[in-house]
């Protein structure tokens, strides 16, 4: 997403007087964010027609059951669909997103990228790559081959819509948006699934039809559209006119089925996902600064505009948006949740078990340049080739050196920074 610059939204009723939590400080200057540095990078994707409309955005992270070097980055490149890297960054594959149904309808968008391991499909157990099509409202199923390390599609012909009720509707783009797969205590396994430009949130039930993929809705919530501020006034997060703060980074915590869900604009919530449903209420894991600073929407900057001067002192430490969200495991309940503090380049970490915030850091220039403006993030522990920590892989939105076109205008350009995971890991004093 981009970053804004924060007017109304629609007011969504359910949960609306939802606390906000408690805000954390905001950083002060002397709090500068811990710097690290990629080890390498995928190459660049160009988001213009002579890249094929390729925008880098969220990527997994596939483990090769017996060969941890032949593990894949699995990433989604919006219009330009799929993309599939070794662990050097060199592109394996390229899955192109489906076309339109019909002449004046959406073609494929893939915006989010997660992993069910061990599916039941087809007489065995599969590895599958679930991805959100935000262009057709639907998820998609691609199954891993471990042997040739590529991807297969397996979805249904009939997959249903995720939210919409039909074309028409699907061609209004509130579609399917950010997602996260997990797996329940009875071995079932389900997606959290955002809708485009609102804040709804729909939990599918993943299932297997003659060895293709399909999926049920079986429950949702919103999240609130509207905050009543500590001093008593209102307050809404900006979005374009029309629209809804949306929801888009997601994981879901497999040891206590802790969903974390990133609106962008408002701050980051938790919610429990047990037995096939959502479990109680979001609570507010930390706020946006911008939160409950007056903002308008400028149509001249077709952007919104916040009025820094007018802040109350009511938001968190996350510069909007939030957005990629990954859980580093370092044992059945200990860990760091990175956050994506997209609006300032940085991430900020969590305590897994007690949501403590730990520390912050930004990927900086080095054998390649940083991150900026990332949108998804993926990390594992599990130590790999070259990457005796984990692997992290961050989005970088603003991806250099440059490159100009033909009218010598730099081309949008981003890709996916791969880091040694091993500076998440909490020290013991």
């Amino acid at each position: 997403m981009r970053r804004p610059l924060l007017a109304t939204v629609l007011a969504v009723p359910l949960l609306l007087a939802a606390p906000a939590g408690p805000a954390a400080a905001t950083p002060r200057p002397d709090e500068s964010p811990s710097p690290v540095r990629a080890v390498l990078e995928t190459p660049a994707l160009y988001d213009d027609e002579a890249g094929g409309d390729a925008d880098a955005d969220d990527p997994a992270i596939w483990l090769h059951p017996t060969d941890r070097g032949g593990s894949l980055v699995i990433a989604t490149a919006k219009n330009g669909g799929l993309r599939v890297y070794d662990l050097r960054g060199r592109e394996r594959q390229a899955i192109a997103t489906p076309p339109p149904p019909g002449p004046e309808d959406e073609a494929g968008r893939f915006n989010n990228v997660d992993l069910a391991t061990g599916f039941p499909l087809g007489g065995r157990r599969a590895d599958l790559a679930v991805v959100s099509d935000r262009g057709r409202d639907k998820l998609r199923f691609y199954l891993v081959d471990p042997a040739g390390r590529r991807l297969v599609d397996v979805t249904a012909p009939d997959v249903p819509y995720a939210f919409s009720r039909d074309q028409a509707e699907v061609n209004e783009q509130r579609t399917a948006y950010g997602l996260a797969t997990y797996r329940d205590a009875d071995g079932t396994w389900y997606a959290v699934v955002s809708r485009r430009s609102t804040p709804e949130v729909g939990l599918f039930r993943l299932v297997a039809r003659h060895g293709k993929m399909s999926y049920q809705r079986v429950d949702g919530l919103t999240l609130p559209a509207s905050f009543r501020l500590p001093d008593g006034s209102q307050w809404q997060p900006c979005a374009d006119p029309g629209d809804g703060p949306q929801v888009e980074g997601m994981v879901v915590d497999p040891a206590d089925g802790t969903a974390y869900l990133a609106q962008e604009t408002v701050g980051l919530w938790r919610v429990g996902v047990r037995d096939g449903r959502f479990s109680g209420r979001p609570v507010s894991v930390e706020r946006t600064r911008e939160f409950g600073i007056p903002a308008a929407f400028d149509p001249e900057e077709d952007d919104c505009v916040v009025d820094y001067d007018a802040d109350p002192g009511f938001g968190g430490r996350i510069a909007a948006d939030v957005e990629g969200l990954t859980i580093y495991q370092t044992g059945q309940r200990d860990g760091v949740l990175v956050v994506s503090s997209q609006g300032d380049d940085t991430f900020y970490t969590y305590d897994r078990r007690t949501n403590r915030p730990l520390g912050r850091f930004a990927v900086a220039d080095g054998v390649v340049d940083g991150s900026q403006e990332c949108d998804g993030a993926a990390v594992v522990s599990t130590p790999l080739p070259g990457y005796p920590g984990g692997l992290l892989v961050v989005h970088d939105g603003q991806n250099t050196p440059d490159e100009t076109d033909s009218t010598g205008e730099a081309r949008p350009n981003t890709n996916f920074k791969f880091l040694d995971a091993g500076f998440l890991r909490p020290t013991r004093h």
